[in-house]
C-alpha cells in the first residue's frame, strides 16, 4: 500500500524538480557556465538518484527508514539530553558560587542542595541514554 503512493510522490518530485531545472534561468540572470569536467556526474542526475533512493530502500517487511530514523532519534535524544543537562548544571552551579561568594556561613546548606540538584539533573541525562539505547537496540517500532 505505501509503495504506489511512495512511487507517485517521488515521481512528482522529480518531475517539479525537472520543471525548475527547465526554467533555471528564468529566476535570475546566470552568468555564463564553464564546461564540466570530464567525468563529472551532473548534478541534476544526483538529485534524482537522491530523490529515487526512498523507493528503492523498501525492505521486504516493511521499510529501513524505521531503523535509520530511531538511529538519528537516538543521537537527537542524547545530544539534547547532555547539552540540556549541561547547561543547567553550569547555571546550577554559578548561582550556588554566587550564593556562596555572598554569604560563605550558608555554604554547607547551599553545598548540600547543589549536589542533589546536579544528581536530579544527571539522572535526566541518564534517561536520554537509556531512550538512546531502547530506540538502537530494542525498538518497539521493528518487529
Amino acid at each position: 500500500m505505501a509503495a504506489p503512493r511512495s512511487f507517485a510522490l517521488t515521481g512528482a518530485v522529480l518531475l517539479a524538480g525537472a520543471a525548475v531545472l527547465a526554467c533555471g534561468g528564468a529566476f535570475v540572470a546566470s552568468p555564463h557556465r564553464a564546461a564540466p569536467p570530464a567525468g563529472a556526474t551532473p548534478a541534476a542526475a544526483l538529485g534524482a538518484a537522491a530523490l529515487a533512493m526512498p523507493t528503492a530502500a523498501i525492505a521486504d517487511e516493511g521499510s529501513v527508514w524505521v531503523p535509520a530514523l530511531s538511529a538519528v532519534g537516538a543521537g537527537f535524544a542524547i545530544g539534547l539530553a547532555a547539552i540540556g543537562s549541561g547547561v543547567g548544571q553550569g547555571i546550577a552551579s554559578g548561582r550556588c558560587i554566587d550564593g556562596i561568594s555572598r554569604q560563605p556561613e550558608v555554604a554547607d546548606d547551599l553545598r548540600g542542595v547543589l549536589l542533589l540538584s546536579l544528581a536530579f539533573m544527571e539522572s535526566l541525562t541518564i534517561y536520554g541514554l537509556v531512550i538512546a539505547l531502547v530506540l538502537l537496540f530494542a525498538n518497539p517500532l521493528i518487529k
